[in-house]
């Protein structure tokens, strides 16, 4: 095996070949105006993170309706952090390797957009106002301050055929997350199943 592996740039760039025209230099060091507009019609933002170290990769999603995502200027983001479950992996990887990098998605466009920079975690009780939901501000805000940004081609939504609804499946085909749970920690379904549901319904801000 080890002999197929690519192990260094070398034998990558070998493999894979270079980029052809613009797209070895396609990053942009700031938002424009195509990204302001695909990042307000974003519902879902998935954030990767990484401990420092080499330490343990996070990649964790944030969803809401479009344009949950503020735009402070064009080199600035804050990301608002609703109610979750109080793991913060996403905020412990930050508060000691600040480095992200976060893929926008918007339902029915198979393009997106890449944004990567450095990110830290604010309290401030002005931007947490801005950008309330429900009469409810976040609990924090993740602020990126971008370093590169661009966007990615669909071929991998083309591929997954993704936002194809004849492919949806149907729930019952998978089992819920209390049941999931009850496997694998042992907790009670039916009550971690009312838990959940209550979650869904009544914390979600």
């Amino acid at each position: 095996m080890a002999e197929h592996e690519l192990g260094d740039l070398a034998a990558l760039r070998a493999h894979y070949g270079e980029p052809k025209g613009f797209l070895k230099h396609k990053e942009l060091p700031a938002l424009n105006e195509h990204s302001r507009r695909f990042i307000a019609m974003s519902p879902l933002v998935l954030i990767a993170t990484s401990a420092a170290d080499n330490g343990p990769a996070d990649c964790s999603p944030r969803g809401d309706s479009p344009g949950f995502v503020a735009i402070l200027d064009d080199r600035t983001l804050a990301i608002p952090d609703r109610p979750g479950n109080r793991r913060v992996d996403t905020h412990h990887n930050i508060v000691s390797n600040a480095q992200v990098g976060m893929l926008f998605m918007v339902p029915g466009i198979n393009e997106m957009l890449r944004v990567n920079g450095k990110a830290r975690l604010t309290t401030e009780p002005a931007l947490l106002a801005r950008m309330a939901a429900n009469g409810k501000p976040p609990l924090a805000a993740i602020v990126v301050d971008i370093a590169e940004s661009f966007f990615h081609c669909g071929k991998a939504l083309i591929r997954a055929d993704f936002w194809n609804p004849d492919n949806h499946v149907e729930r019952t085909s998978f089992p819920t997350l209390a049941k999931i749970s009850a496997d694998q920690y042992g907790v009670d379904e039916a009550s971690n199943h009312e838990r959940i549901e209550r979650e869904y319904v009544e914390n979600l801000y």
